[in-house]
Parts: C-alpha cells; structure tokens; sequence
C-alpha cells in the first residue's frame, strides 16, 4: 500500500483520528509521526499526579506504543515533522538522532497540539522554575517538592520519562513556598495541588479576578475559597520577574519581593502550528490553523485538529479557538472517518469547561459575561442567582451560584457559569445542551429537571436562574 494517511502528532486529536480511519479503513496505511516518546496521556491529570491523588505516573496514560501498534497503526515516536509540502504530497521528518526522511501522503492530519508559554520570564536553567504541560515536567515538579530522602522514583514510572531532569529536581532540597503566576486553570489547579503536599502558596493574577473565562460569580467564589485553604491571593497583581541566580529566590510583583524556593508559570498556551509555514494553510484567533466544517484546511488534503486549529463557536457562529480535550478527541475522530471516505463534522464548541478548586466546583459555557456577549452582537441582559443544592432539609444541601446570559431581542440563552460545592460542575452539561440545540430562556426554565430530595430540590438552580432571568427579559 502506498500514500498512506499521515499524522503529525500522537496524543489525543492524532491518535483518535489514526484509530478510527484504521478501523473504517483496513486496507490503507496510516503512519503518525511523534516528535517526543510520549504518547496519549492525560494531561489535564498532571496537577493531581503532583498533588499525590493519582499515585503513579503510568496512570495517565490512555494507550501504549504497543496498544497503538496492535491496532495495525504504524507510530514512529522520536521522529519531528518540521514541514509539510503540499505540492510534493510529503512531509520532511527529522529523527532525535538528526537523521532526516520525507515520507509521502495521499491525505495528512495536523494535530501538533499548543505548548505553555512563559511570557517575559525565563525558566530554562533555573531550578525550581517550571511550566506544567506534559508528563515530564509533571514528574520533574513532583520530584522537586519532594524531600531528597523520601523522593519515591517509581512514582515516575514510565520508561519515556527524562530521567536526568527528574533526578537533578530530585536532588535540592524541598522547597516551602511556591508563587504561581497565573489565576487560570494551571494556576488554581496547582494551588491546590501544592497546599496539598503542604507549601506555602502565592497565586498571582494580572486582573481583577482568578479563572477570567468564568465570569465575576465564580472567580469570587475561587478566590474565598483558596483565601480559606491559606493560599495567598493576589489579584490586580503583576510579576515582574522570577530572581534567583541558580535555583529560585523569589519574585518581585508590582516592586514588591516575595521569598519562595518554587515558581510555576501558566500564563497559556499557543497553537504549535510551524509545520505548515510556508504553505497556503491559513490561520484563525491566536495564530491557530483555520479550519472548515471537516476539518480541512486551505491546502487541499491537508487537515488539521485538537489545540493547534480553529472551530467554529456555538453562539456566534464566529471562528474561535479553543484548545479543550474533549474538542481535539472529538474532532480528531471526525477527521479520520471524513479521511475514510465518511465525512464527519468536526462539531462545534461552546467552551465547556469545569475546574475544581479544594471542595469549589465551577462551570462555564458559551458567552459568560455581558462584555463577551455584546463583542459578538447581541443585546445580552443577565442575571446571577444563588439556591441549594439539594432539598433543604436533606444533608448536604450547598449554595450554589448559578450565572446566565441572554440575548434581549431573541431570549435566546448564550451562555452561563456555575460554582458551589455539591455537585454544582456537573449542572453545566445541562447548559451546555441548551446552548447547542439554541434554547431560549423560557424553554430552558420549562426543562423537565428530575427531582428529589438527595439529588435537587423541587426547583434546580439552573431553573431558578432561568426563572429570574426570563423575568428580567419580560420587565
């Protein structure tokens, strides 16, 4: 067989798209390219590993080389793509060793996912210094918390792992206090994470509230509840700089020096989208890989999904970019079965998203904020509620926030958020379905919600929010 189906990438879009042309397409070859020797794992998982939650690196892992290679997939770890050639139907690969290849292609998928960047600050050299995206430096970051004396190697317990790195960590002296810059997922996440191997914890954000895409209600509650778990918060704070000559000293926010021994950047993350530079390939919001209802590119055969390409947003209709796990699997899947000769939507997004800070759950979908509704064009009128959880007289009834967004012409719902401690994360798939099937506030206030007393009271939240919003529109 030859022209086989080319993947550049082998976590989730790549892999998902490889698996399911493979099994729609048995006779044809499907060959992924890896430029690193990890594959398929679970990096939203990174920040509980380090807390100590998940025990064992291993289990982050969704497939193994052999899993993918039982499927009949030819995977090539170690072996960079750094370019794709259109004219010629190749890519060009380079091996670690700096060997190079080309390697021909009837079709070829783009899913080189995004990488963290670190802003102003330098983190290379500097021990005690991080950014968390991937495996390696999850295990690198664990090791540094550790104690020399009661490091545990076999928690990093995969062959892949840069055993050098997580040694040298391994080797200073634990640290006592942490900053993280950043208030966004990475950084809430790793608050936790961190007081939980018991450090002293500073989160710096630049603006007025943590968790941004969450609208006021949530990024309020965040912050209580850090402040309670004796994490210092700092918002309308900026770093200046990460000091420290060899290993971390401290950082200096807005001229001010706070001692720590460990500093974690997450600050975000770009699309890595190099491979098809010099192509006719066109980019989207944040320099991500414009892509069609399919997938596709605007270079014939050339195709692209997961954390380096666009979707199209469920409210707006607009391009968007917005790099979330289950997107990159879900439009990775649909790439390899339009590849098999079954075209398969890529789907659109809404910017579901949850987050977990100690025992605060938080949701998010669709436009949260008034602002964000007005850019797109709508009229939006809004309202946030609070009501239990659960019946209140049943135990463990909580309060939970719930925050909605409409448009005052249509009452068409266009977004919401979500925060409380029981089961208040989960609510949000409910407005996430109301959003893509483009429900009005008054359709979602008649939503047939099930009830009883351990579960939800009489009236959920999300109706109650509903029924307040709705009256707001009607006055």
């Amino acid at each position: 067989m030859t022209d086989p189906f080319v993947v550049v990438g082998a976590d989730a879009a790549g892999l998902s798209a490889a698996s399911k042309f493979r099994r729609e397409r048995p006779d044809r070859d499907v060959v992924v390219f890896e430029r690193g020797q990890f594959i398929s794992y679970a990096h939203c998982g990174t920040p509980y590993f380090v807390e100590g939650r998940v025990s064992r690196l291993s289990d982050l892992l969704s497939l193994s080389p052999s899993d993918v290679e039982d499927r009949g997939i030819d995977l090539r770890r170690g072996h960079e793509v750094v370019a794709v050639d259109p004219e010629t139907n190749t890519v060009h690969v380079r091996t670690a060793g700096g060997a190079t290849s080309t390697q021909s292609y009837s079709e070829v998928l783009v899913a080189t996912g995004a990488h963290a960047v670190t802003g102003p600050f330098d983190v290379q050299g500097l021990a005690g210094a991080f950014t968390l995206h991937g495996l390696n430096d999850a295990a690198v970051i664990d090791a540094y918390i550790a104690d020399p004396e009661g490091y545990d190697p076999d928690r990093a317990d995969v062959a892949a792992v840069d055993r050098d790195r997580v040694d040298r960590a391994a080797a200073h002296p634990a640290p006592e206090t942490a900053a993280i810059v950043g208030g966004g997922y990475v950084g809430v996440e790793m608050a936790e994470a961190l007081r939980g191997r018991g450090l002293d914890v500073h989160l710096f954000q630049r603006s007025d509230r943590l968790l941004p895409p969450f609208g006021t209600a949530v990024g309020d509650r965040v912050a209580s509840t850090l402040t309670e778990h004796d994490v210092t918060v700092h918002t309308d704070t900026s770093v200046d700089a990460i000091l420290g000559d060899d290993r971390v000293e401290g950082v200096r926010a807005d001229g001010r020096i706070v001692p720590v021994e460990l500093a974690i950047v997450g600050v975000g993350i770009e699309p890595n989208t190099v491979v098809v530079d010099g192509t006719d390939v066109e980019y989207g919001p944040r320099g991500a890989i414009r892509t069609g209802r399919y997938g596709e590119t605007a270079e014939p055969g050339v195709y692209a999904a997961g954390d380096c390409a666009t979707s199209r947003h469920a409210v707006t209709g607009e391009e968007t970019w917005v790099p979330l796990g289950l997107t990159a699997n879900r439009s990775g899947r649909a790439v390899g079965a339009t590849v098999a000769g079954d075209p398969t939507p890529v789907g659109d997004v809404a910017g579901t998203a949850v987050v977990k800070a100690f025992e605060m759950e938080c949701g998010r979908v669709g436009l949260v904020t008034e602002a964000a509704a007005r850019d797109a064009g709508f009229d939006p009128v809004s309202e946030t509620i609070t009501a239990g959880s659960r019946s209140g007289y049943y135990p463990g009834a909580a309060e939970t926030d719930v925050t909605l967004v409409a448009d005052a012409d249509s009452g068409r719902l266009l977004g919401g958020s979500i925060a409380g401690t029981d089961r208040a994360a989960v609510r949000i798939d409910t407005l996430a379905t109301a959003i893509h099937a483009e429900l009005s506030v008054a359709a979602v206030e008649r939503l047939d919600l099930a009830y009883a007393p351990p579960f939800s009271p009489v009236w959920d939240p999300v109706l109650v929010a509903a029924k307040v919003l709705r009256g707001s529109l009607e006055s």
